[in-house]
């Protein structure tokens, strides 16, 4: 039988992740109700961390055996160049595996530069990643194809060579476009949608959507300042955030949110929780400072939004919460539409708040009569080459679909991004929503 010892290190990597990820199962299960707030919190938070780090060693070690190891019997690996070189990349992966800890230790007002310097490595190291990967792939199947699969020669070696500086040049390429795309303000997308029972003195009603804005390591005051602006200059009838507002706890980040207190949408402000706000055990707190800038949380429950024209048309308004909440057994909390729909009936047009667009399959399911969903949480994939994995996990992946005769879903692919500050393949949003009576 193997020891522990003799396996090699992707195999003790692999190991530590699984160890990891029972010890979070067990967390969630056995020692939610024996540990204390705080100490739950921050378990979690670094069970997360840890267990990002382990399965991210795979892919170091992998990294480092393509773009070090590979030279070193080169005539270069001994000049001063390379040094560098191999000073460089250890940088790089030190600080991607570092980014999941600064959720822990540098969250402020302002982003630290080390946080930005992070995440942008870990951006890159996806990237990476998937260039080796893929590349290496097609060298193989070349190999195979041309049946020289046990041959070596100098063209070979030429081969081996040129994979780990094309991947490199890719990922430095894609990199800086992708920073420099989400360096932009976010593109303002004006969508009409009808809505099944409108009343007619609420058509051109304006919602303007807003998701995954991500307070935290990356996110400060200065960009939520900037889309409160771009929101104010919309004149929207109401304002929602779908979700993931925030990666930190309120009282950490409070300077930060103080721009929300300046939306003014005269139908009012409304909130649901993503998935990231219970990664933060800090909900409740969270809805008390939201409902301080009069932002009003839906936690499974609705609102009458009345016409300002007539006091006896309106509309139904109900956000849910996260299910998220659920997995993580969030004491109190959960989505639960029966409760959010209480007195939501088929004969006024049904508009629902829900993060996550499972969430909103889910909810058409039990309730077709639904008229409106608005979601987000896939960020559109946000970078290369993760917007795949998004389209293939979620039922509406992003942008406006229909679903039957009366119904529409719309998700948002953010408003800002996740910890990385790079957008590729998609682009962050504030969503005029026109609401049309038919």
């Amino acid at each position: 039988m193997i020891s522990f010892k003799q396996l090699p290190i992707e195999a003790k990597a692999a190991v530590a992740a699984g160890v990891v990820f029972f010890s979070m199962m067990l967390s969630r299960s056995y020692l939610a109700e024996k540990l204390d707030f705080r100490t739950r919190r921050w378990l979690l938070r670094l069970q997360m961390a840890l267990f990002a780090n382990a399965l991210m060693l795979m892919g170091s070690l992998h990294v480092w055996r393509s773009t070090v190891t590979t030279f070193t019997r080169s005539s270069a690996a001994s000049s001063f160049c390379f040094m560098l070189w191999k000073m460089a990349v250890f940088t790089f992966l030190a600080l991607a595996h570092s980014s999941f800890f600064t959720l822990l230790f540098l969250v402020a007002e302002e982003p630290y530069f080390f946080s930005l310097a992070a995440y942008t490595c870990l951006g890159a190291y996806i990237i990476l990643i998937f260039f080796l990967f893929t590349l290496g792939s097609v060298e193989q199947a070349y190999k195979f194809l041309a049946g020289r699969g046990a041959k070596a020669g100098t063209g070979n070696k030429n081969r081996t060579a040129l994979k780990p500086v094309l991947a490199v040049l890719l990922t430095v390429v894609l990199t800086v476009v992708g920073l420099l795309n989400a360096s932009q303000p976010p593109t303002v997308n004006s969508v009409e949608i009808p809505v099944h029972k409108l009343p007619s003195t609420m058509n051109n009603l304006k919602v303007v959507l807003l998701s995954d804005i991500h307070l935290g390591p990356t996110v400060g005051k200065t960009k939520l300042a900037m889309i409160v602006r771009m929101v104010k200059a919309l004149k929207p009838d109401i304002t929602v955030i779908v979700g993931d507002l925030t990666d930190a706890e309120a009282k950490v980040i409070r300077p930060a949110v103080e721009p929300l207190g300046e939306l003014d949408s005269p139908l009012g402000t409304y909130f649901v929780t993503g998935n990231h706000e219970y990664y933060t055990s800090d909900v409740s707190n969270w809805f008390e400072l939201l409902k301080s800038f009069n932002i009003q949380p839906l936690h499974n429950e609705n609102v009458k939004i009345v016409s300002p024209k007539s006091t006896s048309d309106w509309f139904c308004l109900a956000g849910v919460d996260d299910i998220e909440a659920d997995v993580l057994r969030y004491s109190g909390h959960g989505m639960d539409l029966k409760k959010a729909l209480r007195g939501c009936s088929s004969e006024h047009a049904i508009v629902l708040l829900a993060h996550q667009p499972i969430a909103a399959k889910w909810a058409l399911q039990e309730r077709p009569d639904i008229n409106l969903i608005l979601s987000g949480h896939t960020h559109g994939g946000q970078i290369f080459p993760l917007n795949a994995g998004a389209y293939l996990l979620n039922p509406f992946f992003v942008g406006l679909y229909k679903v039957g005769q009366n119904t529409f879903v719309y998700v948002s692919p953010g408003t800002m991004y996740y910890g990385i500050p790079m957008r590729l393949g998609s682009r962050a949003e504030i969503t005029e929503i026109i609401l049309r009576s038919p």
